[in-house]
């Protein structure tokens, strides 16, 4: 009884083994194509084009040796994503006994996609599922569901109306119950620009059909060594660099999404003729977005850099071809050690071997316009500092002999401000006041241009007025007629390597050859720019 139960069971076994083999040949697996890429059309509102299939029971389903969806016509003719091959999961049974086909699963192989967002704002992935294209089958989107999709090795290209682009390696995706009518849990990783790496998890759904990217979504973020100026979202022309670490949450009803969470950065640059910061810099923020008006509100932004702490706030606009922002960033005590590590970032490099030690800074700025264009204006103030290795002495040597003041290796700065702005075309400082104890007052406005360029024009009122000079000076008129004792020099060179050159048209239009009482204006002049020079009668 025994062995006739086993003679059963291997007859069995050998009937089973003979359908898994022979089936194939009996199946034409291509007679299913229509009506697969009826399915996916449907679900997915564009043109689905599906190679060769063949049929194997020992995966469950069908192999497809090429993989296409059309794109966007508005963005291309080209694929929007184009695949070597598709691997479709079906229902076994009824494909067996009735040829029906229903979808379980899809497995797309090292697909190529390419994502591309118009000069609006709108992406090309926008309208995936919102037509109906060559539905030939008859069902609804609401009635499309797949329990699972998988992207494997996937290269994504982001580009831009501008024509930028920048591409991401080993995309993996993984969703399930992927339909219109409920949240679809997924995890997606990627190899970014740059060697960086960004993973994502979280739900996303129900899908909005007129408009996927309108959809709902909350998911966790996770960024690694992103090179920021390689994303592909960022216009190159801003300038902007850095070395991204992030963490952090979005969540989105479709309407509105909140974002919360903390980036880190290093080798921070936000001007092209920046350099790289020389401390981190970490931001704590949190932002409110209108998907409609692709417009939102930070209301949160905390940027951390040494021991320092300044606030960020304001609005930005996605829409167009770069990002337009409107903030203020404020700033109190902060530590001037701490600062001059950000200097470079925004071009500015101080004297070759110098570095500023002590006192605090004060800055209150507004930040305007495209960041590719951004304008950032306002007043920065520093005060009971230090910029040690630089001479200023040295560098005024005609006027510092003159006042008696030391040839010291460092510059105490009692106070230093302006109305700084700093944009693409350069930096410019007005109402720039320094002063420097031992030496006196310094004022004056210049410009610093995109290379470093310095062309300033001060006036060095000097603090011993009992000098020679000191009291020559004091009866010219200078600054339009006012009577003052300053002596009109010129900052050239670079910030690098800074040039004090005496400003003789500054003494001449001043007023110098007025009120030489006594002498001669050819001989008045001479004297005094002989000693501006260091010179000898």
């Amino acid at each position: 009884m025994n062995k006739r139960i086993l003679y059963v069971i291997a007859g069995v076994v050998v009937v089973l083994l003979l359908i898994v083999v022979l089936l194939p040949f009996f199946i034409n697996a291509n007679s299913f194509r229509p009506t697969v890429e009826a399915q996916l059309q449907t679900a997915l509102g564009r043109k689905v084009e599906i190679g060769d299939l063949s049929l194997s029971l020992f995966s469950g389903g069908v192999t497809a040796k090429n993989f296409s969806i059309a794109d966007d016509p508005k963005f291309s003719r080209s694929p929007f994503v184009q695949a070597k091959s598709l691997q479709v999961g079906v229902e076994m049974l009824p494909l067996i006994t009735s040829r029906a086909v229903r979808i379980t699963s899809l497995t797309v192989n090292q697909p190529d996609l390419s994502l591309v967002r118009s000069a609006s704002g709108t992406w090309n992935f926008s309208s995936l599922g919102g037509h109906s294209a060559g539905n030939s089958s008859g069902q609804s989107n609401n009635e499309i569901s797949i329990g699972k999709l998988i992207i494997s090795d996937g290269r994504v290209t982001v580009g831009s109306a501008n024509g930028q682009k920048s591409t991401y390696q080993n995309v993996n995706l993984t969703a399930q119950h992927v339909g219109y009518t409920s949240a679809i849990p997924f995890t997606l990783t990627a190899k970014t620009p740059g060697g960086g790496e960004v993973k994502v998890d979280g739900t996303a759904g129900p899908l909005d059909q007129a408009d996927v990217s309108m959809s709902p979504l909350n998911a966790q973020v996770t960024v690694k060594h992103l090179d920021m100026a390689a994303t592909g979202f960022v216009d190159p022309s801003s300038g902007i660099a850095g070395v991204l670490d992030y963490n952090g949450s979005v969540k989105s009803d479709g309407r509105v999404a909140q974002a919360e969470g903390n980036a880190k950065v290093q080798n921070m640059r936000l001007v092209r003729a920046g350099g790289p910061a020389k401390s981190p810099v970490s931001v704590d923020y949190a932002s409110t977005y209108d998907l409609r008006r692709q417009a939102g509100t930070l209301s949160k932004g905390d940027i951390h850099f040494g021991s320092s702490t300044a606030h960020l706030g304001g609005t930005y606009d996605t829409h167009g071809d770069s990002t337009v922002v409107h903030m203020k960033l404020t700033g109190s005590q902060l530590p001037v050690h701490d600062v001059e590590g950000l200097l470079p970032a925004f071009g500015v490099n101080l004297p070759a071997g110098s570095s500023l030690q002590g006192g605090t800074a004060d800055a209150n700025l507004t930040l305007d316009g495209p960041v590719n264009r951004l304008v950032t204006a306002g007043n920065v103030n520093i005060a009971n500092a230090k910029l040690s290795g630089f001479n200023l002495a040295s560098k005024l040597s005609a006027v510092s002999a003159l006042t008696g003041m030391k040839q010291e290796a460092d510059t105490t700065i009692q106070t230093l401000s302006s109305n700084l702005r700093i944009a693409p075309d350069g930096i410019r400082a007005d109402s720039l006041k320094l002063i420097v104890p031992a030496l006196g007052t310094i004022a004056g406005s210049g410009t610093i241009s995109p290379e470093n360029a310095l062309n300033f024009h001060m006036i060095a009122e000097l603090a011993n007025q009992n000098s020679a000079v000191g009291q020559l000076t004091s009866r010219l008129p200078m600054l339009g007629g006012k009577s003052s004792g300053g002596i009109p020099f010129m900052i050239q060179g670079t910030t690098a390597q800074p040039v004090f050159v005496p400003d003789v048209a500054g003494a001449v239009t001043g007023g110098l050859t007025r009120g030489l009482q006594g002498q001669s204006k050819q001989q008045g002049v001479g004297d005094l720019l002989n000693g501006i020079l260091g010179k000898k009668k």
